[in-house]
């Protein structure tokens, strides 16, 4: 550690103290301007917001993040696992650069296949338990750059918890040693964005470790003699979400939503990136399902399973969460009493049948249907 003084400290040092406020003036713009960057300090009131949602008695949160390209935006789908007596879940989420490729080998976290992190830091952190090569806005801090959909789950038995956690578990130690042709997966483990993607492994830890037998994951194999996979056969997260929340439903268990919103105005710009665009200036679009309308831009959603499961969500929502860069503080923003899973999905398939049927009718009209993280314009 380095006892030589910051040129700002000596600058400040030496300024009379007209001149001294002047540059604190100055300066306090841009100090504030590093929220939502890495090694900021996180809101003051994080743990205290944490532990407000904490206090309902669910037992996962399935965490759907937002997308953040234009055509063909998928987002990604994590879980938190809440633990007997843990002040916070511990969340499993796919990780994008264990996909053994030269490129990601130096400067990229790998060590897992399924890194696992407080839910706290996943959502809300601006420094990671994994280390200085986990990246920012992926494996923590994801508000800072879109806004993420908690589905929580209330009634899952521990068994069911404690497979899923076994099964991820699994998955790490089969990544490490390089295992093909495992009971859930066809060739080596190992992340990939269309084969092993993050929806697949979400999906194969309830089918093989919580014992979902009948949950449908896909298994996309690569074409013969290409070198790329039938993307239609690929598993998406919220095509996966929705499947899961039907299975719930069918279990008895009860659900509610959670949005935590994108804080739209980080400057960060993450190196790894090829665009080079500021987290605030990315798209921030509910993940499409795999539709007709899966490649059109934010806001442009007129397919009917699109439809039903910004509504369905909408339907289940409990609490809206977002971060105030004024305050520099989070806030539960917005309340209401979620309806039930029957009635908040019979609801979302009214409304979605009807509004896509208006949408391709191309005429003027006010939706039916409330959408999950966004407002309700008149017709698109």
């Amino acid at each position: 550690m380095s006892c030589r003084s910051s040129p700002r400290a000596r600058l400040l040092r030496s300024a009379g103290v007209a001149t001294l406020w002047l540059l604190l003036g100055v300066l306090a713009p841009a100090a504030a301007a590093d929220l939502g960057h890495p090694g900021a300090p996180e809101p003051a009131n994080v743990g205290e917001i944490a532990a407000i949602l904490h206090q309902d008695p669910y037992d996962i949160e399935l965490l759907i993040s937002f997308g953040t390209s234009k055509g063909g935006s998928a987002g990604h789908l994590a879980i938190g696992i809440r633990e007997p007596g843990a002040a916070d879940d511990m969340v499993y989420s796919a990780n994008f650069y264990a996909d053994r490729a030269p490129e990601h080998a130096h400067g990229f976290y790998t060590d897992d296949l399924m890194i696992r992190v407080p839910k706290r830091e996943y959502l809300f952190g601006t420094s990671s338990s994994l280390g200085d090569t986990a990246s920012f806005g992926l494996d923590f801090g994801e508000i800072y750059k879109r806004s993420v959909v908690g589905v929580r789950v209330y009634g899952i038995p521990e068994s069911q918890k404690s497979g899923l956690a076994e099964f991820f578990a699994r998955l790490n130690a089969d990544y490490r040693r390089r295992a093909r042709d495992a009971d859930y997966h066809d060739g080596e483990v190992k992340y990939g964005y269309v084969r092993l993607n993050c929806a697949k492994t979400i999906g194969s830890a309830f089918k093989y470790g919580a014992g979902y037998s009948a949950l449908r994951v896909k298994a996309p194999r690569v074409l013969r003699n290409r070198r790329v996979t039938n993307a239609a056969n690929a598993n998406i997260p919220t095509d996966m979400a929705v499947q899961l929340m039907k299975e719930f439903d069918a279990r008895g268990y009860r659900m509610d939503v959670v949005l935590y919103r994108k804080y739209a105005a980080s400057t960060y710009v993450d190196p790894h990136d090829g665009d080079q665009v500021a987290f605030k200036d990315l798209p921030n679009r509910f993940p499409s399902v795999l539709s007709l309308d899966f490649r059109n831009e934010d806001g442009y959603y007129q397919d009917y399973d699109n439809l039903f499961a910004m509504y369905l969500l909408y339907n289940l929502g409990r609490y809206g969460v977002s971060l105030d860069p004024a305050t520099r503080l989070l806030a539960i923003d917005a309340s209401k009493e979620p309806l039930s899973y029957d009635r908040a999905a019979a609801l979302a398939a009214d409304d979605a049948r009807a509004d896509s049927k208006n949408f391709l009718r191309r005429v003027l009209f006010k939706p039916r249907g409330k959408r999950v993280g966004e407002q309700v314009n008149v017709s698109q």
